[in-house]
């Protein structure tokens, strides 16, 4: 998986200011790190209608075996989570990044045990190169955080948002158990539940998305992971050995199966 930089500019003299500096080397990356990212036309990510889930579930779980099995990630699209909740968490997480620098300031640390974290870019301590963008994160479960631990500016947004996922992260497990074969509820009495870690990114416009990425290329070190874009486009995904666009859907969430699930299922094959 990987995102892509998008360039918005909100004025000619923003555009001017931008096109007359780079990237800083610390973000920049070889162009053998960039040069395969051109998306094909060939494929499409799957999309599934969980509007059925009550009316014919068998037909649901078989779109999401055959997607996890083929694909390892697919979009749903009426799933439960109000179109108001989607907005307002993507319009809580822009409140936040754009907030005043010394209000995010205070909230910045590398102590990775704190309640609520802003950070500018993990991979600069882990990597040869960073990646073009802000991120805060933030565990909502099992131990939820102290609603005054989080900012103002995206509080509300985040404390909504994640009871809904919950809620969506039941439906999925039990629909993918089934994909596996097994009773509904055997993946989340393995424990696959006990945990919701929010990531919440940002990508300030880049004056030269051609050297670098908003995120660069990696899998997901979890279970599932529910993720929600914006209408601007830029994530990928590698499929047969070609990177596919994730194109945004209104209201639609995209499944992606992380690596913790993928080894539980070598226990439980896709039969």
């Amino acid at each position: 998986m990987v995102v892509k930089n998008s360039i918005k500019f909100n004025s000619q003299s923003e555009r001017k200011s931008l096109e007359e500096t780079k990237v800083p080397p610390i973000f920049g990356l070889p162009p053998d790190a960039l040069d395969d990212k051109k998306p094909t036309s060939d494929f499409a990510v799957p999309i599934i209608d969980f509007a059925g889930v009550h009316k014919s579930r068998e037909a649901v779980v078989e779109k999401i075996k055959a997607a996890a099995e083929n694909w390892g990630i697919f979009q749903v699209i009426n799933h439960g989570v109000p179109l108001s909740v989607l907005e307002e968490i993507q319009n809580g997480v822009v409140r936040f990044h754009e907030e005043d620098p010394e209000v995010k300031k205070s909230y910045f640390s590398l102590d990775l045990t704190k309640t609520f974290i802003y950070h500018n870019n993990f991979e600069l301590y882990s990597s040869s190169a960073g990646n073009w963008r802000d991120s805060f994160v933030c565990y909502m479960d099992p131990d939820p955080s102290n609603p005054e631990d989080l900012p103002v500016a995206c509080r509300d947004a985040m404390i909504g948002y994640s009871k809904h996922v919950m809620s969506l992260g039941g439906l999925l497990f039990e629909l993918l158990s089934e994909a596996l074969g097994l009773n509904s509820d055997t993946l989340k009495s393995m424990g696959c539940m006990k945990g919701l870690h929010m990531i919440c990114h940002y990508y300030p416009p880049c004056p030269q998305p051609d050297q670098t990425l908003g995120t660069s290329k990696h899998s997901d070190n979890t279970f599932i992971t529910i993720l929600l874009q914006d209408n601007i486009g830029g994530l990928q995904i590698l499929h047969q050995d070609c990177w596919v666009d994730v194109s945004p859907l209104p209201g639609a969430l995209i499944i992606n199966i992380g690596d913790f699930l993928q080894v539980s299922s070598l226990i439980h094959s896709w039969t």
